[in-house]
């Protein structure tokens, strides 16, 4: 399964192509991304972690400081 992943606010895209039933939460963790700092969202609405991956392009939000 190949998703877009677009980082915010650092504006920077990352393609995750894994397998069929990898959940974001795989896509995450394989990109380097801690999922426990980060949301998730298609088209405005939020998804779960542990939604399997469907949707062609997402954009991840940081919620914290990486400063």
């Amino acid at each position: 399964m190949m998703v877009t992943v677009r980082l915010s606010p650092e504006d920077k895209v990352m393609v995750y192509d894994g397998r069929d039933g990898d959940t974001y939460e795989d896509a995450l963790l394989s990109l380097g991304i801690n999922p426990d700092i980060v949301l998730i969202f298609h088209k405005g609405v939020s998804l779960p972690q542990d939604k399997v991956i469907e949707e062609p392009e997402v954009e991840i939000v940081s919620t914290c400081s990486r400063g």
